[in-house]
């Protein structure tokens, strides 16, 4: 026989899956960077922004033990410490983490321009809106919150200390696709500011939005932005949208307030059979 039958899923799409610092809240993904240097430095260790701000979008602690693996921050380490850094010195810097970003959560939790409006069309839409992060289940408890009191309320959220692995894994979107009834994977769309984000919608095998502007990315706030250089803006955009395309994001924006005519095409195109 020359012929087999393929399924394939033509519905709506059911789910939109954001992130948050970064992407729906926390213009220049800010919170989280400026607390690995304090924590850093606090352990005799002094990172650079970029250094920091390089795992962005994984669960922190092993943000943390990634920071520790960067040449020049072991070298550092060692200068210190007299060791290399090891699992029991991640531990203690992921402690000393987690008071230090609780402390100023809420001052973060600013919805970015745009995603208020972008949430208000999706539901009308009838889709369902979850959210990931690598913030772990206490700052969510902050974060949900404050984001709520400002206009942002997700259908749901999974953090990454709800699931037995953070990103790259898979296991935070299919925990948002149970709490929505959201199936199959190919009826859900991806939203985020990293390429760890990148990673976990594809390997859930939904289709993946990249935001470039208003991310960890660029790392910066929207004053910032605007006091940039437009060629200089230009020329941070475009590299930033060529590695997150390389890593695989089936479309690169600017920031959230892009996504919707995003959505209607990948609506088009799952109605024509197209998967991710």
């Amino acid at each position: 026989m020359e012929f087999f039958f393929r399924r394939s899923y033509r519905g709506p799409i059911k789910a939109v899956i954001l992130d948050w610092a970064g992407t729906a809240v926390d213009y220049g993904c800010c919170a989280p960077a400026q607390v690995f240097r304090k924590v850093f430095a606090n352990h005799g260790v002094e990172i650079t922004e970029e250094q920091a701000r390089g795992p962005m979008g994984l669960m922190k602690r092993d943000h943390i033990r990634q920071i520790t693996q960067m040449g020049p921050v072991a070298q550092q380490w060692q200068a210190v410490h007299g060791h290399p850094a090891d699992e029991a010195d991640v531990a203690q810097m992921y402690t000393d983490f987690i008071p230090l970003q609780l402390a100023i959560l809420a001052d973060y939790a600013d919805p970015i321009p745009g995603t208020l409006a972008f949430v208000a069309e999706l539901h009308q839409r009838g889709i369902k809106i979850g959210s990931t992060t690598g913030y772990n289940h206490e700052m969510m408890e902050v974060l949900v919150p404050e984001a709520a009191r400002r206009g942002y309320a997700p259908d749901a959220w999974v953090c990454a200390t709800d699931v037995p692995a953070g990103r790259p894994f898979p296991w935070m979107l299919y925990a948002n696709a149970m709490k929505l009834g959201a199936y199959p994977p190919e009826s859900i769309v991806k939203i985020g500011d990293t390429l760890p984000d990148i990673d976990e919608g594809l390997n859930a095998g939904a289709w993946t939005i990249s935001v470039a502007q208003t991310g960890n990315e660029i790392g910066l706030t929207q004053e910032q932005v605007g006091q940039l250089p437009a060629g200089e803006l230009a020329t941070k955009l475009e590299s930033v949208r060529r590695r997150m395309a390389a890593a695989g994001a089936h479309s690169v924006v600017d920031g959230v307030w892009d996504c919707a005519p995003v959505i209607e095409d990948i609506a088009q195109r799952l109605a024509h059979g197209e998967r991710p």
